[in-house]
């Protein structure tokens, strides 16, 4: 038997609004952030369990603090018990009426759990001695539903459609594992795409986006028509007809604003629009997916929740769902998630970049191929070149896939350097930059 003796709270923050990397129409200086979590045992085996919330800087002031609100929950707890009941877990942590009070099931506090959830999984898969999406693949079709919490959706999916779901594609589960080993998993890439870079910038990002075989680019759209239009024109000069080009307004737009906007930029043969408006609006998206067909709709890297989701699917308000690793309750809930995408045969793409993102969410779309969509031909993971340095276990893209990790865990652990460097405003490299900024004043 062991116990959690310790439950460490680090706030990393990157430099990331420097280079105008991340930028977008809604967030014009991000500095890409992580609500980074230690899980510590005291099993001889020395594993640790880490997760994350991805913010873009002080919002990882609040996410800390709600992250250590619920370390009672673990301090001091059997750590198998923990393990053994992960769906018994998520819903102690979920359902405390409190903590609750702040959502519900929403927001920083449910952001917080997902944390929490996800780094319990990480330790989980390393006992296992197994990658989690792979861990996940070989759960039976009972252990997997055992983990989502179907209050809220069965008018959309019962307990025993899905059971249906998962036991369709179990037979095929193990070719599949080949195939993914084989071919890896499709990706697209945003790194040409960010709003403050220039149109050289852009043109050659794309040219290499290309080059790295990536089928597919995102740019960043919203804050002027004109640039929108002109930035469209010189991606299609870079890439050519045959690569596709979706676009991210970032929740800039009111929904009959969105849809005239897109009218413009419909000539460039769009993939998708991203986040045309809030991501709560769920009739504005859906009379925005009717406005803009055939151009599909995409969105979820804000939903809050698999109710939320449930309702988006239930209203045809998105044609292509983005799951985030750290956005709602963790791997639990967007177990739930892509049992109700494949429930609405919508495709699933991931909101991916950050800090961690990538490394997190490829084992959701991994596991949901082999085990739950069987599909991967119509799907791509998001890929951005941003801080896989700092991982532990970072993503393996090459000829424009995700390769699927081998490594135990989840792919959520830092080194250590990195979240001493970067941990605000302790960390060396905060120090430094405090004193240059300092020095810089007194010469001023």
């Amino acid at each position: 038997m062991s116990t959690v003796i310790a439950v460490e709270t680090s706030d990393v923050r990157f430099p990331t609004s420097r280079n105008l990397d991340g930028s977008d129409a809604m967030n014009p200086d991000p500095d890409y952030s992580a609500a980074y979590l230690r899980v510590v045992t005291d099993s001889e085996d020395g594993l640790e369990g880490h997760g994350f919330v991805f913010t873009i800087g002080r919002g990882n002031d609040v996410e800390t603090a709600a992250i250590k609100a619920l370390t009672p929950y673990l301090l001091g707890r059997n750590v198998e018990e923990l393990l053994a009941d992960m769906g018994g877990t998520w819903k102690e942590l979920t359902h405390d009426s409190q903590l609750r009070w702040l959502g519900p099931e929403k927001g920083v506090m449910h952001m917080a759990i997902g944390a929490v959830v996800n780094a319990l999984w990480d330790l989980k898969s390393k006992r296992a001695g197994l990658p989690l999406w792979q861990l996940l693949a070989t759960m039976s079709p009972e252990e997997l539903v055992d983990l989502v919490d179907f209050r809220y959706l069965t008018d959309a999916m019962t307990r025993e459609e899905a059971l249906d779901i998962l036991r369709a594609s179990e037979a095929g589960r193990e070719e599949r594992t080949a195939t993914l080993l084989a071919e890896g998993y499709p990706g697209y890439t945003t790194t040409p795409g960010w709003l403050g870079y220039s149109d050289e910038k852009l043109t050659r990002l794309a040219h290499e986006a290309v080059a790295a075989g990536f089928k597919q680019i995102k740019l960043k759209v919203g804050a002027d028509l004109d640039d929108d239009i002109r930035r469209l024109r010189t991606a299609r000069a870079a890439v050519g007809p045959d690569i596709k080009v979706a676009v991210d307004a970032n929740q800039r737009w009111d929904v009959a604003q969105a849809i005239e906007w897109m009218s413009h930029l419909a000539e460039f043969d769009i993939a998708w629009i991203e986040e045309p408006t809030s991501p709560d609006d769920i009739l504005g998206h859906a009379a925005i997916a009717r406005g803009v067909a055939p151009i599909p709709v995409a969105t979820g890297e804000h939903v809050q929740n698999r109710v939320v989701f449930k309702q988006m699917l239930q209203a045809d308000a998105l044609q292509v769902l983005q799951i985030d690793a750290a956005r709602v309750a963790g791997v639990n809930e967007n177990v739930a998630i892509l049992l109700l995408a494949a429930k609405f045969g919508v495709r699933v793409c991931p909101h991916a970049g950050g800090v961690g993102l990538c490394e997190a969410v490829q084992h959701l779309s991994m596991f949901d191929f082999v085990a739950v969509s069987g599909k991967k031909d119509d799907r791509m993971i998001e890929f951005v070149d941003h801080l896989h340095e700092h991982f532990v276990t970072p993503i393996d893209v090459h000829h424009g896939c995700y390769w699927p990790p081998l490594a135990p865990g989840g792919g959520s652990e830092m080194y250590a350097a990195s979240v001493a460097e970067y941990t605000f405003p302790d960390g060396e490299f905060w120090v430094a930059d405090a004193a240059q900024h300092a020095e810089q004043k007194e010469l001023v």
